[in-house]
């Protein structure tokens, strides 16, 4: 018999989906409340596919007043997220619109976590818990990053650190988040295989959770999600506007982050991210390919080192997520699924070691060393890591 957990799940916001639905960017602001709207965005993108004009049509048809906040950069920095305080207290915004990727999203929150807060939102991501955050809606143009439903943000410490660091606060979800796949048909091959990683990642930290056994339905919302992604992202590749596969996408984006997929599930969980975030953190690259090459490593370190129970989840993972055959030998049925794992993951364009992704394999040493730094030595999850099993898994990278 199973022992459940005790927990809370906290499903906060307003969705709307579907297409043409960014239209109605000025009427969900005025529902949540906002009067005076910043407008966080990265590059040139969103102005040249027309969207800031639309938004900014609907924000006008509901008499707010607005100012944009471009420039936001991937993997957004602290610095940038400064700037936009300045500016967002000097004009009075009760309210902020994240359009773009999960960058723009994140320095939304970062910046309304500051205006809610006098001014301070640099201890929350140093763990202090925050008690509350400025409204923030989102119109995300790729499905990826999740926050536009998730309680998380994370931004590069450019002033300090350099590391990534972020947060998960309740009050950091999105007040509404308008998703329109059709704003993703232009995102390009590698951005949407990593987009496509990047969602895998989060449900495969949810279901990697050192509390075995598991609930039914947390594992079924969970590996449905898998063969979802497994499924879509080779069509989206395929056919960029493919709206099947793109709404498919879209819609995991935001449930991988939402929590619906640990349902049931407390205690340390995943370790992937913790292994990523110095890659896009500190070279720059996209952090879903990160993902894509560290996941697999990873587990493998388990499949290899892990106790019985943890090597037979591993082996839940490939015979419900990528239908590899059941033998009843848990290491083999692992190490059948991490190849299944692996080989999706070049069908998608994907890197599966430093050199796939563009990285100087003489600073191995280095990633070590700031991994561990960045995590007091050991990195906490489903199976602890320790400086042995950083290196392992980095070394088998090469």
């Amino acid at each position: 018999m199973k022992n459940f957990t005790n927990f809370q799940l906290y499903l906060y916001t307003d969705i709307l989906f579907g297409q043409e639905t960014e239209k109605e960017a000025g009427r969900m602001i005025r529902k949540h409340g906002g009067s005076r709207v910043m407008i966080v965005y990265g590059g040139g993108s969103v102005k040249q596919s027309g969207l800031l004009e639309e938004v900014i049509k609907a924000i006008k048809a509901e008499g707010l007043y607005y100012i944009e906040f471009g420039g936001v950069q991937p993997n957004p920095r602290r610095s940038y997220v400064d700037k936009g305080i300045e500016i967002a207290k000097k004009e009075r915004i009760d309210f902020f619109l994240g359009l773009g990727g999960g960058s723009s999203i994140d320095t939304a929150k970062a910046i309304a976590l500051a205006m809610a807060n006098n001014g301070e939102y640099w201890q929350f991501y140093n763990g202090v818990e925050a008690p509350m955050m400025a409204p923030v809606g989102t119109i995300h143009t790729i499905a990826a990053a999740g926050s536009e439903t998730s309680r998380s943000t994370v931004l590069v410490d450019d002033l300090g650190t350099g590391r990534k660091q972020g947060l998960n606060w309740d009050c950091c979800r999105p007040v509404f988040a308008i998703m329109n796949p059709c704003l993703t048909y232009s995102v390009s091959p590698y951005q949407t295989g990593a987009g496509a990683a990047d969602i895998f990642a989060h449900t495969v930290s949810r279901y990697f959770i050192r509390d075995i056994p598991v609930n039914r339905l947390g594992d079924e919302f969970a590996e449905g999600l898998f063969r979802t992604v497994i499924t879509y992202a080779p069509l989206a590749l395929a056919n960029p506007r493919d709206y099947e596969a793109r709404a498919e996408l879209m819609m995991a984006g935001w449930a991988s982050h939402s929590d619906l997929t640990c349902l049931g599930r407390t205690g340390p969980r995943g370790g992937e991210h913790a292994l990523e975030h110095q890659f896009s953190g500190h070279y720059d690259t996209a952090h879903g390919a990160g993902l894509a090459m560290i996941m697999p490593a990873w587990l493998q370190y388990i499949t290899d080192n892990g106790s019985p129970e943890q090597v037979a989840r591993v082996a839940q993972f490939g015979i419900k997520a990528f239908g590899v055959p059941q033998t009843g030998d848990s290491k083999a049925d692992a190490n059948a699924g991490l190849e299944a794992f692996r080989a999706w993951i070049r069908s998608i364009g994907m890197p599966l070691s430093l050199k796939d992704l563009g990285l100087p394999e003489a600073e191995l040493p280095d990633m070590i060393k700031r991994t561990l730094e960045a995590n007091k030595g050991k990195i906490t999850g489903f199976i602890d890591l320790d400086e042995k099993a950083v290196t392992a898994i980095f070394s088998s990278l090469v």
